[in-house]
């Protein structure tokens, strides 16, 4: 981790890098204690492919943008917080801080930081995947299994992991595993599918059709009401790594290590929401982000 001298005091008490669930809670922790708050967004929301979010309560059922526009509006509503619409490229320690610099060139002082910048989701590439991610293709049960109204879902495998999904997924529906040549059950596992009451299809994936069709490459074709995969995850952003932050690796792909009270392994630097856990949805990552930005404000006053 490079540190430079720090040439003037910090304009701000805390920079949060990343606008979205996460990020907003943390900055209204921070704004609500009277602190100076800049949040640097890049707009792009993990989910900004579904139409609605479930499971957060008071806002079940919304569309996704809508609650993270509601979020906005409050939290600027606050005078002490500024908001800078960009990427963040550079971050690095200072004797005093940190120095964040945007892609436009932008260079911003804080005494603390939280990173909130989540996950980007790799796609198994099978064709016709893409454009129905988010919309009738989904990574998770508790979003959107309930919607389904007990339908005919498809687990599509990618590896061995998505025994996870096939095991879970009969509490919302009729359930399919599609092996796509990703792994193949043992004996204990396909004992453990048939009592959960799924359905074991092998053979490779050729495409998705309709709203949620499979089509094997064999032409055996499943009308399916929802499907669910895993993604690969990897960091939205290289700020973790150019601080030093330590990670660890999750079933999906590598988050940043956090203790207990969302700090990372480098002091005054914070980090919660998908990018600091294995899984999340908003919930999750409103808690997250509320205890990020309170311990946030106690390292303020007490470090």
């Amino acid at each position: 981790m490079h540190t430079t001298p720090a040439n003037t005091m910090a304009p701000h008490d805390a920079i949060v890098i990343g606008g979205s669930y996460a990020g907003l809670s943390a900055a209204l922790q921070l704004a609500r204690a009277r602190r100076r708050v800049l949040v640097i967004d890049a707009g792009v929301r993990r989910n900004r492919f579904a139409s609605a979010s479930h499971g957060f309560l008071g806002q079940d059922g919304r569309a996704p943008g809508d609650i993270a526009a509601d979020g906005r509006a409050q939290l600027l509503a606050y005078p002490n917080v500024r908001w800078l619409e960009g990427r963040v490229a550079q971050a690095e320690a200072q004797v005093e801080g940190f120095s964040v610099q945007t892609e436009a060139g932008a260079t911003e002082q804080a005494r603390k930081l939280v990173i909130a910048t989540g996950v980007v989701d790799e796609l198994p590439a099978i064709e016709g995947l893409a454009e129905r991610w988010g919309r009738s293709v989904f990574h998770c049960p508790y979003c959107h299994g309930y919607e389904l109204d007990n339908g005919r879902i498809g687990v599509l495998a990618i590896n061995e992991l998505s025994m996870h999904h096939a095991l879970m997924l009969p509490d919302w529906g009729r359930t399919t595993l599609f092996l796509n040549d990703a792994f193949e059950p043992d004996a204990d596992q396909l004992a453990a599918l048939a009592v959960r009451g799924t359905v074991v299809e092998a053979g490779a994936v050729a495409r998705l059709e309709d709203s949620a069709t499979v089509v094997l490459q064999d032409g055996r074709r499943f009308t399916m009401d929802g499907l669910f995969t895993l993604t690969h995850t990897r960091l939205a952003s290289p700020v973790a790594a150019q601080l030093g932050c330590a990670m660890d690796e999750g079933p999906t792909g590598a988050f940043i290590r956090t203790d207990a009270m969302q700090a990372t392994s480098v002091p005054g630097v914070f980090a919660c929401g998908d990018a600091a856990r294995a899984a999340g949805n908003v919930a999750i990552s409103v808690g997250a982000g509320a205890l990020a930005g309170a311990m946030a404000h106690r390292s303020l006053m007490f470090d």
